[in-house]
């Protein structure tokens, strides 16, 4: 056997490696083994590189330690449900917060390379109403599988450091959660994959979402959205806008598949 290191294609923040621990590479078969391995070489254009890249570097929101929040005119966090013509589908509670020690987290007077954390926290099958939302109550909707959670604009300032809650991953799906992470002309989506039959991310089960950018929220933004059961379900929730100078780690072109 021989070991193989893999690199991120992306410059990463906020997280403590830039590159994959090493794993095992069979001399005779030329086949990786091990876990949470992307193969960069596997790919045929700059975004599916991308793409892969974002995902190999898929983060633990349970390893961040976040400053305070941003607090905008609707107070430091903005509650909204995903819905679409026919109700509501879920629920999302966003936040956007500074570094580990930064408090107040004030845009305005930030340092100059602050990286800002996105965090969006969404419960399928409820509609936020402090009557019938998460928690005791009767819910919006019965959702059996949630497969998707998306952004609708491109993720402007993104650093290409994302990820989500591994431990309400594990609890809502159990030992078989994979989600997937990609680039979507800009824009950043979670693909829940549990697999047929059995536990699915579903009704009430809040799964988290986070992403680092170099630019604050300029407001809520119509920009969010999840499927759940074959529907599309969409709401508002902080995003930044573009920028000049500002990069976003989904369109950087692809300069090398690593080794």
């Amino acid at each position: 056997m021989k070991r193989l290191a893999a690199c991120s294609l992306l410059s990463l923040a906020l997280v403590a490696t830039a590159c994959a621990d090493a794993t095992d590479v069979d001399d005779e078969t030329n086949t990786v083994t091990g876990s949470d391995v992307t193969d960069l070489n596997d790919v045929n254009t700059d975004g599916d590189a991308i793409s892969k890249a974002v995902d190999r570097d898929k983060g633990d929101f349970g390893e961040l330690e976040l400053g305070a929040k941003i607090v905008g005119p609707r107070g430091p966090e903005v509650k909204v449900a995903l819905s679409n013509a026919s109700g509501n589908y879920a629920d999302m509670t966003s936040y956007v917060a500074c570094p580990d020690g930064m408090d107040p987290c004030d845009p305005a007077t930030a340092p100059a390379g602050t990286v800002f954390t996105y965090v969006h926290i969404v419960y399928p099958g409820e509609d936020n109403d402090a009557a019938t939302g998460s928690g005791d109550g009767a819910d919006a909707s019965d959702v059996e599988r949630a497969t998707e959670f998306r952004m609708l604009r491109p993720a402007h300032g993104f650093t290409g450091s994302a990820g989500y809650s591994k431990a309400e991953a594990l609890a809502a799906i159990g030992a078989k959660a994979d989600i997937v992470m990609s680039c979507d002309n800009g824009a950043l989506v979670w693909t829940v994959n549990a697999g047929d039959g059995g536990d699915q991310w579903e009704q009430g089960e809040p799964l988290t979402f986070y992403w680092h950018s170099t630019l604050p929220p300029a407001g809520p933004a119509p920009a969010y959205q999840i499927e759940v059961d074959g529907t599309a379900a969409t709401g508002n929730g902080p995003m930044p806008a573009s920028a000049d100078r500002a990069s976003n780690a989904c369109l950087a072109p692809a300069t090398s598949t690593g080794e």
